[in-house]
């Protein structure tokens, strides 16, 4: 089910404007999809490493959602990322994430990114849970 935070997400003008949608609306913990199209690459032709980096840490926070209490909200103190292969245009990226633990104050993620299956990026993302005062 699509709740107001995840379509907040998705909301954000970056995020719309590069066409990043869920890969199962019904199921947001199925992760998102990019259209690798021409304003996502890079002087090369290829997908922006940058850009990957940037939805790794997206993919963490839609997955982390769920796990956060009202009123709660998260923020990346900590993030890395490994880019394995080039993507070409027209392929459709696959960012997945992982919760490997939650703490009363840190969550530790993993995201992942794949096209056709194949992962082609992977990252870690810390983030500190905010809890409402």
């Amino acid at each position: 089910m699509l709740t107001e935070r995840v379509q907040g997400v998705l909301d954000v003008p970056l995020h719309a404007w590069l066409g990043l949608r869920l890969a199962d609306p019904a199921d947001p913990a199925a992760g998102l999809v990019l259209p690798v199209g021409p304003p996502t690459l890079n002087n090369g032709g290829v997908l922006h490493g940058g850009l990957v980096a940037a939805l790794l840490d997206v993919a963490a926070y839609v997955h982390l959602l769920p796990h956060l209490g009202p009123g709660e909200n998260a923020v990346t103190h900590d993030a890395t990322s490994s880019l394995l292969r080039a993507v070409q245009p027209g392929a459709e990226l696959r960012l997945t994430g992982t919760l490997l633990r939650l703490g009363r104050s840190v969550a530790f993620l993993r995201a992942e990114a794949s096209v056709d299956g194949v992962l082609v990026a992977a990252g870690q993302v810390t983030k500190t849970v905010l809890r409402p005062r």
